[in-house]
Order: structure tokens, then sequence, then C-alpha cells
């Protein structure tokens, strides 16, 4: 198969790809049974976290987890509504232990490296996905933002990358609340249109599910072309928590105003009053205190305790935070999280979109400060833009703006209410005919042609399935 070409051939240089499931993989696409969909035979990866797939290793970054030799029996229920869409599983990507760092590296499978720059990271915690789509090993592969880790790797590796609404894509059947609903699962692709096609497929509802999504009007695909026409837009450059931004990225959010503007939007200054007020402390605990509780459930389950050096540091810190913390302090974090959310959402009564950076940085070089592993709360400046959507539970995109001079690329953040999936769509898919992006392609990724029925797959793009991945 091609994909199983281009990630052997540009693997070794980013290390996105740890857990190669290639057997599988090949059988899946002869099954003649393959589900006759766009998406038919189109490969992908998916992140060794935020979800299972049967009898595979998990181990989520974790040297203890490997240790234990780790896989769970069941596909999570996104990853079973994305068999049934004809996608094909070639393997699994890197993300830090419990996705607890927005910067991709573990004692388990080291860096993962961005293949814009080898120099410089990926993002997290889904680095290993954005970092496989960027290198063109696949076009689309699966991802999870409990504080903007879908969105970052999708900044700094020039994708598009939907945080969806909470509720919309299931976390069944081993997780309902998965931290406290701060956590969403979708995927990281090079087009608009890529991901709203695969939304369109993974987006049901699992049994018991403690959250349901809005339904949407309509095919999500049809919205990519629907034009910002009328749409009220708030531009946010600054950081609301008083953190540095660098110029990159308030140039990107005013071009993408710009660009909305000249396509019939309206748009000013303007950004929710609440958000200064983020309970950010409280956010932490929540993070912290259901890592804690996913080690101790792994430790019932597995009747192992970890040894020295088998958790990171921050991840001990989140099980002493879990094993200390009084439950009417974390009910007291949950209520604060709940009552700043509301006051956050006024702001979407009298505007349809909110534009901001993603990241205060572009990607950021491989052992700087920017990159370091960080413990909460120092983090909560990296998180600024990404981790209060969370919060809210409301869908963000992360939309790619071009590169810098540098090379590296930059990227703007847009946030609608709650279920309104279809105006970042369109908000997307205007800026994307305007400002096109998905021809670019990294230095590694140049030059390998694709062929076969895997290639053949990825370029129908007239029915509207997954474009071509070279």
């Amino acid at each position: 198969m091609a994909a199983i070409e281009r990630i052997e051939e540009r693997n070794p240089a980013v290390n996105a790809v740890i857990h190669k499931l290639y057997d599988a993989a090949i059988a899946a696409a002869e099954d003649p049974k393959l589900a006759e969909t766009p998406l038919r035979g189109v490969p992908t990866l998916i992140k060794d976290l935020d979800g299972s797939s049967a009898g595979d290793p998990w181990y989520g970054g974790s040297l203890y987890l490997k240790k234990l030799g780790w896989r769970e029996p069941d596909d999570s229920h996104a990853i079973a509504q994305m068999r049934r869409a004809g996608l094909i599983i070639v393997g699994k990507t890197a993300t830090p232990e419990f996705g607890m760092q927005l910067n991709t590296v573990s004692d388990v499978h080291g860096v993962t490296r961005n293949p814009w720059n080898l120099d410089h990271s990926a993002g997290g915690s889904s680095g290993g996905s954005g970092a496989a789509v960027a290198a063109r090993m696949v076009p689309v592969a699966h991802a999870g933002d409990g504080g903007g880790s879908i969105r970052v790797p999708s900044a700094f590796n020039g994708l598009f990358g939907l945080k969806p609404s909470r509720g919309r894509v299931s976390n069944a059947p081993l997780e309902a609340d998965a931290w406290g609903g701060l956590v969403c699962r979708h995927v990281l692709t090079r087009s608009v249109r890529d991901s709203a096609l695969l939304l369109d497929h993974v987006s049901r509802p699992g049994p018991g599910d403690p959250y349901v999504a809005p339904a949407a009007a309509g095919p999500y695909r049809d919205e990519v072309c629907g034009g910002v026409r009328g749409l009220r837009v708030g531009i946010l450059r600054h950081s609301p928590l008083g953190g540095p931004v660098d110029p990159e990225c308030t140039d990107a959010v005013a071009r993408a105003g710009r660009l909305l503007e000249e396509a019939g939007a309206a748009v000013e200054e303007s950004h929710p009053g609440a958000y200064q007020a983020f309970q950010g402390e409280d956010f932490v605990k929540i993070v912290m205190s259901w890592v804690g509780y996913e080690i101790e459930d792994l430790i019932r389950r597995s009747g192992v305790e970890p040894e020295e050096g088998d958790l990171s540091p921050p991840v001990l810190s989140a099980l002493e935070v879990a094993r200390s913390l009084p439950a009417t302090r974390y009910v007291a974090a949950m209520e604060a999280i709940h009552a700043w959310s509301r006051r956050m959402k006024a702001w979407w009564q009298d505007f349809d979109i909110l534009l901001a950076p993603v990241s205060p940085w572009v990607a950021p070089v491989l052992g700087s400060a920017r990159a370091q592993p960080v413990e909460p709360p120092d983090a909560l400046n990296a998180l600024a833009f990404t981790a209060p959507f969370n919060a809210t539970g409301q869908p963000a995109a992360s939309i790619p703006m071009g590169w810098t001079p540098a090379g590296l690329p930059v990227a703007v953040q847009a946030v609608a209410a709650l279920g309104r999936e279809d105006l970042l769509f369109r908000v997307a898919g205007s800026i994307e005919r305007l400002a096109p992006w998905a021809h670019r392609k990294p230095a590694l990724a140049m030059g390998h042609a694709m062929g076969g029925a895997m290639g053949r797959a990825m370029a129908r793009g007239a029915n509207g399935s997954v474009s071509s991945a070279v």
C-alpha cells in the first residue's frame, strides 16, 4: 500500500507512527465487505490515546502501560464509526504521557518532530497525528482535545483541526465524562471538506452518553461552500490572561478578519468580557484529578502498582492531586467552571464567530522553554486561547493562515456557539478558498508519487471523498 510506503519512508525523520498495524490494514483493505462510502479504503492513523482499537497496543505515552503490554479489548465508539465508514487503520501515533503536554515527547517513544522544520515541535498531545498528516503519510488522523490538543498540533503543522461541540463525538464505551467534559475527539486533516465529511460519519451518539450535542441541520460537508455573508465576527488579538503573543499570531487573526470582511461578514474588535476571569486553577484541578483517576483505574484493572520511573513527573503530580483533593473541592471547581462558562457564552447571543490565535506562538524550537515539558499551572499561558473552550464545550477550529518567513505554519482559531459546527465549516471553507494552503508541502513529503487502490480512493475528489494525500 502507498500509505505504508510513505510511513516507512518519512516516519524515521519525524517519529510520528509508533505502532504499525500493517497486516490488519492490508486484510481490511482486501475485505469485500469494506463499506461502500466516499471514505472506502482511505488510510488513517489513530492516536495512542483518546480511544482504543480492539486488541492493539494502547500505551498512552506511558512507560507503565508499555511494561504492562496494555491492550483494550474493544474499539471505542468513534474508532468503530471510522471503520464502519470504510477507513483503513494503518497504525497508531505518538502522544505525551496521558496527554499532559502540548509537546509530543515521552520516555516511551522519544520526540516527535515537526515536518516543516525538524528542529521544531509538532505540538501536542496529538502531535504524532499532526506530524503524520503534515508529512503526507495519510490524509487524515484521529486526535483528541482536552485543552488544545487538536488545535495546537493543527496550527503547528499547517492543518485544519476541529474540536467539536461537547457530546458531538461519543467517548463510549470506556469513557463517559472524559476529564469532566473537557475532552472532545475528532481528526486532523489537510482540507476543511475532509474534516466535515469525517464528522458526518462519526458524530453519532453512543448508548448512555451523558452529553449529546444539538442535532445538525444537515450534512456538514454541505456547509463548506456556504459562505459567510451576514455573519457577525468578533476579533481578539491579545491574550485575556495577560501573557505575550507573537506578532505572527496576531497578524494571522487580522488577516483572517479582513478575508471574512471581504467575503461579506461584519467584523469588529470584540470578545467575551468574561474571558479574563477564566478559572484556570479550577481547570487545572479538574484535569489533574481525572488523570490521577485514570492511573488509579489502570492500577485497579491491572492489579500492578507503578514502579519508580514508570510515571513522568507531571503524571505523578496529577496522581498526588487526585489522591489528596477533597471531593468537595473538586465539585467546587466544576461549579466554578460551569458558572464562568454561562457568562462566557452570553457573548455569542450578539456574535456568530470569535476569531483569535490558537497558540500565543508558532511551533517552538525543541528544547526551548516554550517546548519544554511543563507542569500546570505554568502551562496556562500556552493554553490561554484553547482551554477556555474545552471548559465551555463550544466547537473551535484551527485554520491555517500561511507560513512565517522561516517556513513555519501560522493559524487562526474560530469559535462558534455550542452546536454550531456548521458556521465553523462555512468560515473555514471561505478562508480556504481565499487563501489556500493544502497545495504546500514540507520538503520531506516532496517527490513521492502515490498509486494503487489507496491512491485512487483518496483521489476521488469529484464524489466528495477525502482529497489526495500528496
